[in-house]
């Protein structure tokens, strides 16, 4: 069931979307070759924490860390350790989730660790890019979900040959970490396409891998998604509110 929010609602969501944002823009100063994705989580907690809110994704269904910290071909779902250290050409994306006083926020940025090779710079753009083309489309009078996921699609294989993952959806968010409707970067005909109206927050997330869609789940730790191909992945993310005045970015200052 969808659940649509009021504007006191939203307003808590907005406060919880700025500390998340805070929260990942410090990382920029952060993630540097050398440091290992434990140490990022564990400043992304405790930024967190200093600002009286909750890590949602620890233990969510049994997650065992406060950020999905998913390095190159990683996809989603990377998980946290003391041995996995950045180096120099890496890229890693920062997926967290920030509860405040119940309402709960979702956004991911993709970061480059120091010089990357063109190509790997080049998708992190474009990913970035099929995030704000889906907010745009959003915003669009009378859209739709099949706008966002059309948008994306549209850039990320028709306009640059990617691969968009289908597996994985953005979401509803707000009073949980995950809620209806999916919103999928792709046109799925068999999904919901309801036009978007006030009350609706949705977290759109384009998962755009620089060859095939595919995936392959990670049998050993339950939790990590990476590229069927190996080859790398970018992740983007942003939690937006339909109001009755247009589309608001609830995750960006």
């Amino acid at each position: 069931m969808i659940q649509l929010k009021n504007s006191t609602e939203i307003a808590k969501i907005r406060e919880s979307g700025k500390i998340l944002a805070e929260c990942l823009l410090s990382l920029d100063e952060v993630i540097k070759p050398g440091i290992s994705t434990w140490d990022v989580d564990r400043i992304a907690h405790e930024f967190i924490k200093k600002h009286h809110a909750i890590p949602s994704c620890l233990g969510y269904c049994g997650y065992p860390a406060a950020t999905c910290t998913s390095i190159n071909e990683v996809v989603i779902h990377g998980i946290p350790s003391k041995k996995q250290i950045l180096k120099e050409g890496d890229i890693i994306s920062v997926d967290i989730c920030v509860t405040l006083d119940g309402y709960v926020s979702d956004s991911t940025r993709t970061y480059e660790v120091g010089k990357v090779s063109d190509e790997v710079h080049k998708l992190n753009v474009v990913t970035r890019e099929c995030l704000y083309l889906g907010i745009e489309a959003a915003r669009k009078k009378g859209a739709r979900l099949h706008d966002i996921g059309a948008a994306v699609f549209r850039h990320a294989f028709t306009e640059n040959g990617y691969g968009v993952v289908r597996d994985y959806t953005g979401h509803g968010v707000g009073f949980d970490v995950h809620e209806e409707p999916s919103v999928p970067n792709y046109v799925e005909p068999m999904s919901s396409n309801l036009r978007l109206k006030p009350g609706l927050v949705l977290a759109i997330e384009p998962m755009i891998n620089m060859g095939t869609w595919r995936i392959k789940d990670d049998r050993k730790d339950g939790w990590t998604v990476r590229t069927a191909d190996g080859k790398p992945a970018c992740h983007w993310e942003h939690t937006i509110a339909v109001t009755d005045h247009g589309i608001e970015v609830l995750t960006e200052l």
